[in-house]
C-alpha cells in the first residue's frame, strides 16, 4: 500500500477536521510543533526533516486558514439568503467564489502534502504505512464494540 493513500487523506483530515473540533471542543488548534512531535514519535524524524516539517505545516496552515475563514463567511452568507425575495445573481456568485476557495484550498492542501511526504525516508513512509493502518484498524474495532453496545441497550 502506497503512504499516500493513507497519508493524503490523513493529512487532509488533519489540517481540516483537527481545527474545527479542537475549537468546538473548546481548545485551540494544534500547534506546528505538536504536530511535528506527533510525527516524530511516529517515524522519528531526525532535526531536518523536523525544521522542514514545521515549515511545511506553517505553510498549510498560513495559506488555508484565511480561506477557511472567507469560505465560512460565504457559506453564512449563503444561508442568510434563503428568503422569498432572494438575488439570484448574488447567490451564484457567492457559490462560484465557495467552489473556487474550495478547489483552491484542495490543491494547496494536495501540494504540501506531496511535499510533506518527500521529506520521509522510504523506511518512514514504510513506518507510517504501518501506523497508519493500525489506527483505521483500532477505529473500525471501536466502532463495532460500540455498535454492539447500542444493539444490546436496545435488545436488554
Amino acid at each position: 500500500m502506497h503512504v499516500a493513500k493513507l497519508f493524503v487523506p490523513a493529512v487532509a483530515a488533519l489540517a481540516f477536521s483537527v481545527p474545527a473540533m479542537a475549537q468546538q471542543m473548546g481548545g485551540g488548534t494544534p500547534s506546528v510543533d505538536d504536530q511535528v512531535n506527533q510525527l516524530d514519535e511516529m517515524v522519528d524524524l531526525d532535526e531536518g526533516q523536523k525544521e522542514e516539517m514545521s515549515n511545511l505545516l506553517t505553510q498549510m496552515q498560513d495559506e488555508i486558514s484565511g480561506k477557511e475563514q472567507e469560505a465560512q463567511q460565504l457559506q453564512q452568507q449563503l444561508g442568510e439568503q434563503v428568503q422569498p425575495d432572494y438575488d439570484e445573481a448574488s447567490i451564484r456568485a457567492d457559490a462560484e467564489r465557495l467552489g473556487d476557495l474550495t478547489a483552491e484550498m484542495t490543491a494547496e492542501s494536495v501540494i504540501i502534502q506531496s511535499q510533506i511526504e518527500g521529506v520521509f525516508t522510504q523506511e518512514q513512509r514504510e513506518q507510517l504505512d504501518e501506523a497508519m493502518a493500525q489506527q483505521q484498524e483500532q477505529m473500525q474495532q471501536q466502532m463495532q464494540e460500540q455498535m454492539q453496545e447500542q444493539m444490546q441497550q436496545q435488545g436488554g
